[in-house]
C-alpha cells in the first residue's frame, strides 16, 4: 500500500494520524518516515484498511483497540546515556580501562 492510500485509508475511517499512532500505540515519527519510503508496511496498510472498514459498517473501533491495552514497543540497544550520571559512570569505566591497560612495560 502506498503512503497516499495509506492516507487515504485512515480518511476512510475518520482518524489522523497522530491519533492512528496513538490508537495503535506506535510513534508518530515512525509512521510518517514511511512517506519518504512511499509505502507503508503490511501490518500497518492491514490496520489502516481494517479500520476505514470497519468504520464504513458502523463498528466503533477505536473501543475495540482501547480495550487491547496496547503498550508501546520500548526502545532496545546501547542507545545514549539517558542521563548525565549514566554519561559519567560510562566514561569514567572508559578511562580507568584505558589507565589500566597502559602500563608502562620495564
Amino acid at each position: 500500500m502506498t503512503f497516499i492510500e495509506f492516507k487515504k485509508a485512515l480518511l476512510d475511517a475518520e482518524i489522523s494520524l497522530p491519533k492512528f499512532s496513538k490508537l495503535i500505540k506506535v510513534s508518530e515519527k515512525n509512521i510518517q518516515s514511511y512517506k519518504k519510503k512511499g509505502e507503508v508496511p503490511n501490518t500497518i496498510a492491514v490496520i489502516a484498511l481494517s479500520f476505514a472498514t470497519m468504520h464504513r459498517h458502523g463498528i466503533d473501533y477505536r473501543t475495540l483497540v482501547e480495550s487491547l491495552a496496547l503498550q508501546p514497543k520500548q526502545k532496545k540497544g546501547a542507545g545514549f546515556a539517558k542521563n548525565k550520571k549514566d554519561k559519567k559512570s560510562a566514561t569514567e569505566d572508559v578511562a580507568s580501562d584505558s589507565a589500566t591497560s597502559q602500563k608502562p612495560s620495564h
